[in-house]
């Protein structure tokens, strides 16, 4: 047998083992990809969620479709991406995807097990305003205020085990006042009874609430970047303000179920990155004063492990509950 039919005979052989796992790779998407969003409408989430749909709608050649799931800190929208087994499902996730294992009881699946990362996306500054009734224009004055009225000013947030909630707690703890949690399926309707007087405290992503804080519709106590976020350098720090170390952000990303095969995370991941990279993600996401991430899969997940190691401390050291 000559040496060249055995280099062909291997050459064919090797092209027939590659040929099923390209093709399979190149059919996903075979119907239309669902996204998860564990918030109502109108949200960052929300609003980043349907922007990255839009920019790859086209290479997936697939319909994208954002179904809203709001409630229970998240678990709801998490839980239904979890179980699916449609291979096309994912949901968007926040810090309190990394917050719930040690926050809630009997979670309804298992955070590392039950699902998978795909790809972290962007991040931005939370912020603390109050209602412009509320005594006091600095941190420490509606504080001082807090202690000698305990138990009359209440804080929103936009559900358990979220971001806001987390905050309001650490700042409970540190000050020493005493404040109401009253949690919200989502950011918008929280917001909206901020502005209206009927909880006097919230914390939030900053680009919701600039719009509101120059309109003077709120007023901002103070930012949760350890630096003053350079969308809003004229309002200082919750640590410079005497609580050194104080740091919180939102997150944002994408995660799928378990079960969902690697080259369907390895084209989603792909797909998203790029249109990150896109100048027209990348500005909008600027505008939204949204700091774009990206990377693998992988990076996502020991983000995500690491994340799931520091709230589960801070959360026992703070002992902070689910009310």
């Amino acid at each position: 047998m000559k040496p060249s039919y055995l280099l062909v005979q291997f050459a064919l052989t090797v092209v027939a083992t590659w040929l099923p796992v390209s093709a399979h790779s190149e059919s996903w998407p075979t119907k239309p990809v669902r996204l998860i969003v564990p918030f109502p409408p109108g949200g960052t989430m929300d609003i980043l969620a349907r922007q990255i749909g839009h920019e790859i709608t086209g290479p997936l050649g697939q319909a994208f479709v954002v179904e809203n799931k709001p409630g229970a800190g998240t678990v709801i929208g998490v839980d239904a991406a979890a179980k699916s087994t449609d291979g096309h499902t994912f949901v968007m996730v926040a810090n309190s995807f990394t917050v719930n294992p040690a926050l809630v009881k009997n979670l309804p699946y298992d955070t590392l097990k039950d699902l998978q990362p795909v790809v972290l996306v962007a991040r931005t500054a939370n912020v603390l305003a109050a209602h412009p009734s509320v005594p006091g224009n600095t941190l420490q004055e509606v504080l001082q205020y807090a202690r000698k009225n305990p138990g009359k000013l209440a804080y929103a947030s936009f559900g358990n085990g979220t971001t806001a909630h987390f905050a309001g707690e650490m700042l409970k703890l540190r000050s020493g006042v005493d404040m109401l949690h009253v949690p919200y399926k989502g950011q918008i309707p929280a917001l909206n009874d901020l502005i209206a007087g009927r909880v006097q405290l919230m914390f939030g992503n900053l680009p919701e609430f600039l719009p509101q804080i120059q309109a003077g519709k709120i007023k901002p106590l103070g930012t949760t970047y350890l630096e003053r976020s350079k969308f809003a350098p004229d309002i200082p720090t919750i640590a410079e303000q005497g609580f050194p170390g104080f740091q919180t952000d939102s997150w944002y990303g994408i995660i799928a179920p378990a079960s969902l095969p690697a080259d369907a995370v390895r084209r989603m991941n792909g797909e998203i990155n790029k249109a990150l990279a896109s100048r027209e993600v990348a500005g909008n996401l600027e505008q939204r004063q949204l700091d774009k991430l990206g990377g693998n899969s992988q990076q996502f997940g020991e983000f995500i492990r690491a994340e799931m190691a520091r709230y589960a401390r801070i959360v026992q050291d703070a002992n902070i509950h689910v009310d």
